[in-house]
């Protein structure tokens, strides 16, 4: 790697790599990556911080990865700052252009697509498939975006004035901050990236600080692409730390829009920061997701969709089920289908690098207490465990997938959002009953119903059904492709990602009026002579 793209990319931290992954060959993605080197690995110094060092963990066993140097609060201003500068050269570049550019970072992420899936399983702690699935999705978003750049709309009004035209003009922003969580390390980074990038701003961005490597990995190919065409690296700018670097960001004027990925409480407080400075927020929130299994549902498709949406992850997306609510005359059998298929997956747990798991840990201890507190609480509030509810005995962050029954929709324990594979089963003699169990939550993200009755679909997809912004129909809650619009409402914060008119957010609308013509005539016929 040159000189040239150390000294461009702002704030990269000097890693250190646990020896033993070094020497060890089930690790070489790691030096596929460039995270590793002779002696015995730090990056050169012009790339880091001057913060604290932090240890990078593997959820798996629980045992130190790497060491990394985080970035002080000045050093992330100083990143806005060189994103700031670069920015002009980046915008002035025709769209197609950009999308040219953007084109071949996913080309370069799939060169690295299974090294980076693997580097998401090893840091994260989510399944090789899900972490090779991941980066593809980022390579998705690639190839929307080089095709955005070719067809981004802008508008042509009729005018009432004679000799006027009335234009709508989109322009970029500036720069971005991006702030996002663990359990997506890539995905939601690269959704906001691709089409910001080619909408014509720069980024920085904010990783969660339990993942520094796929932050640092992914940043070291967009940033190679970048210096390859010619364009600073700071165009995509990396930070790495906790809550100061973050708020950082939030409170920088120079940064007009925030997208934060994370909870609802926190969350909350971007918000109000970002807009006391009329900047803009991008929000994607909590979940507090369920799926409905109509009475005439196909029971085989309803279990396989929800196995997959409740414990996929070990149930720390944020599409995750969080509650069941079934028909009262098909709940018994699927409850008895649903711990058996829970019972296969027992049998399937281990190291997400191993192609035969299924089902890896939970993300760090703190994911393990709050697992183990909310099971409590939901036994204190009259809860009844059907299946699991204790830490598995391994090393590693491991918990068993739960299910629990008894429990009303407005318990506090029901209402709180718990990032652990622990689903609550409610009763439902209806589709309106159903439909209000699940409107019944401060969150409105993702919702899927089981029927094969049309005239269900059209009631739960209708004004007076699922309140949240994902609906699905015969198809679990995890899930969403990159067409279409990503988000929630309620307190799941009201933003968009990935497809469909989301480019809207990372851009300005002007409204151009132009007289061509040699009279000034004003609107609605106003004489003022």
């Amino acid at each position: 790697m040159s000189r040239l793209l150390l000294k461009s990319v702002s704030q990269i931290p000097e890693v250190q790599i646990t020896r033993n992954l070094v020497t060890n060959s089930k690790y070489g993605f790691l030096k596929q990556l460039g995270l590793n080197v002779e002696n015995p690995g730090l990056f050169d110094g012009i790339w880091g911080g001057s913060g604290k060092i932090v240890e990078s963990i593997s959820p798996a066993t629980g045992k130190v990865i790497a060491k990394v140097r985080e970035t002080t609060p000045q050093e992330a201003s100083n990143a806005v700052t060189e994103a700031r500068k670069a920015w002009p050269q980046w915008a002035s570049l025709p769209m197609p252009a950009r999308g040219e550019i953007v084109r071949q970072i996913g080309d370069e992420l799939r060169k690295n697509l299974k090294p980076l899936g693997q580097l998401v399983s090893l840091e994260m702690g989510k399944i090789l498939p899900e972490g090779i699935g991941e980066v593809q999705e980022f390579i998705d978003i690639c190839d929307y975006a080089v095709g955005l750049s070719r067809m981004l709309p802008g508008y042509i009004f009729p005018s009432e004035r004679k000799d006027h035209v009335l234009i709508e003009k989109w322009n970029p922003l500036g720069v971005i901050g991006v702030i996002s969580a663990f359990n997506f390390p890539i995905a939601v980074y690269g959704w906001n990236t691709a089409v910001a990038m080619v909408c014509g701003n720069a980024i920085v961005w904010k990783g969660a600080p339990s993942t520094p490597l796929v932050s640092i990995a992914t940043t070291k190919i967009v940033a190679s692409v970048l210096e390859r065409n010619g364009i600073p690296g700071s165009i995509a700018s990396l930070v790495c730390g906790s809550e100061s670097v973050g708020e950082t960001l939030v409170n920088d004027k120079r940064v007009p829009l925030i997208s934060f990925t994370g909870s609802t409480k926190v969350g909350k407080q971007v918000a109000l920061k970002v807009q006391n400075r009329f900047g803009k927020v991008l929000l994607e929130l909590g979940g507090n997701n369920a799926i409905i299994v109509a009475q005439d549902s196909n029971l085989e498709m309803a279990v396989r969709g929800a196995v997959f949406s409740c414990i996929g992850t070990a149930g720390q997306r944020c599409t995750t089920t969080r509650r069941l609510i079934l028909h009262s005359k098909i709940k018994n059998e699927f409850l008895g289908r649903l711990r058996t298929a829970y019972e296969s997956i027992l049998g399937r747990i281990g190291d997400p690098l191993d192609d035969a798991t299924l089902y890896g840990p939970l993300h760090n201890q703190k994911a393990v207490h709050a697992y183990k507190e909310t099971v409590k609480k939901a036994m204190e509030s009259g809860g009844k465990i059907e299946f699991g509810g204790k830490q598995v005995e391994r090393p590693g962050y491991f918990v068993e997938p739960t299910i629990i029954s008894g429990l009303a929709i407005s318990d506090e324990v029901v209402q709180n959002e718990t990032f652990a594979p622990i689903v609550y089963v409610f009763e439902a003699k209806s589709l309106e009953e159903a439909i209000a169990l699940n409107n019944n939550v401060e969150q409105g993200l993702s919702s899927s119903l089981f029927t094969q009755n049309v005239a269900n679909i059209f009631q739960w997809i209708g004004p007076h059904g699922s309140d949240c912004g994902i609906v699905n129909v015969n198809i679990g809650t995890s899930g969403a492709e990159i067409g279409g619009a990503f988000g929630g409402e309620k307190a799941t914060g009201g933003g968009r990602e990935s497809g469909s008119d989301a480019w809207k957010q990372y851009m300005r609308r002007a409204t151009v009026t132009i007289n061509h013509g040699s009279e000034l005539p004003l609107a609605q016929g106003i004489k003022f002579e």
